[in-house]
């Protein structure tokens, strides 16, 4: 059991973690905003893992809504393979036709019951369960959100497990296989 004063600084650290994440967001979804950020806009690991320590926290920050999306869609893959997720999540940050907001991203197409990112809207409780999974897909969110990541996609903006074949798959051109999954981007039409 944490001490109250353990439990004050963790706290602490996850709300600068937060505010840091908003700031590198915004950065992100800045359209031909390529300038790095300052060491002190930098999202430390020990921030970054003092959010949402147990899984369980509502998806309402960036950290939080990228790295379940990473845990969700490739947890049991190695670490390359959940950071192509963070790749596509983050190239579509800003990008038209997607959200401006990590969570947006995330979220995108529940109203219409076709989220873009399935585990968002199968009906099941998306509380991470496996901690080092967790662990590792808040370490990679850290990386994605400072730019830390490289984009192993080639800008890809779709991506599917290598099981399915979506109808969607024809309409753009793929860009790589990487493990399990597949990416595509628009072939200089818009995205959708």
């Amino acid at each position: 059991m944490l001490s109250s004063a353990t439990a004050e600084d963790q706290k602490q650290k996850a709300e600068v973690a937060k505010e840091k994440a908003e700031i590198l967001e915004e950065k992100a979804s800045s359209e031909g905003s390529k300038t790095p950020p300052s060491p002190t806009e930098l999202i430390t690991k020990l921030q970054a893992q003092s959010v949402d320590p147990t899984g369980d926290e509502p998806m309402d920050d960036a950290i939080t809504c990228l790295a379940r999306t990473i845990y969700w869609e490739a947890r049991g893959t190695s670490t390359t393979g959940m950071e192509v997720v963070a790749n596509v999540v983050m190239n579509r940050v800003g990008h038209e036709g997607f959200p401006e907001t990590v969570c947006g991203v995330v979220k995108q197409g529940q109203e219409q019951g076709a989220c873009q990112f399935s585990w968002w809207c199968d009906g099941r409780p998306d509380d991470a369960k496996e901690d080092e999974s967790y662990t590792t897909a808040k370490d990679i969110t850290r990386k994605a959100l400072n730019r830390q990541l490289k984009d192993r996609t080639n800008g890809a903006l779709y991506f599917h497990h290598r099981k399915v074949v979506p109808s969607w798959s024809n309409e753009y051109m793929k860009t790589v296989e990487i493990e399990d999954f597949l990416f595509y981007k628009p072939a200089g039409a818009k995205a959708k």
